[in-house]
């Protein structure tokens, strides 16, 4: 069917650079809001779209490209819809369950007024970063490259 049909190189660098980008931007933000002792007692309205523009670009890197070029597959339509609700729904699941996971321990500590609190935050902040750098770097690398 359309086996042949492959997303371009230059469009999975671009979309991995921008993963790394925003890998990078965010942890450099949380880096300098953990500097700041201030509390926020409302959220901002842009707290809730975040993480929805992060799954948007990382959906576009890889992961998203591949499930639906391996649809393409699929000879069956219903079958190709099928596969992809049931990708979609594994995605959902693996991300509740590690978001889960991790919120009570990461609630608990970032209530806590002190060392630990400015230490977890420097801390997924600076890892964000580190990560988005080994992204931004792997994808500039030339094909075949380590």
């Amino acid at each position: 069917m359309l086996a042949e049909v492959r997303l371009p190189p230059v469009f999975e660098r671009l979309t991995e650079v921008i993963v790394g980008v925003m890998l990078l931007g965010l942890g450099l933000w949380h880096l300098a809001r953990s500097r700041t002792s201030t509390r926020v007692s409302r959220a901002p309205a842009t707290t809730h779209a975040r993480p929805v523009v992060a799954g948007l670009v990382h959906g576009l890197a890889g992961s998203a490209g591949i499930a639906l070029l391996a649809a393409t597959t699929i000879p069956s339509r219903a079958l190709a819809v099928a596969y992809l609700g049931l990708i979609a729904l594994g995605t959902v699941v693996g991300m509740v369950a590690l978001t889960v996971a991790m919120a009570r321990p990461i609630g608990w500590t970032m209530q806590r007024e002190g060392a630990l609190k400015h230490v977890m935050a420097a801390l997924a902040a600076l890892l964000s970063m580190a990560l988005g750098i080994v992204v931004i770097v792997q994808a500039c690398l030339p094909e075949g490259a380590p």
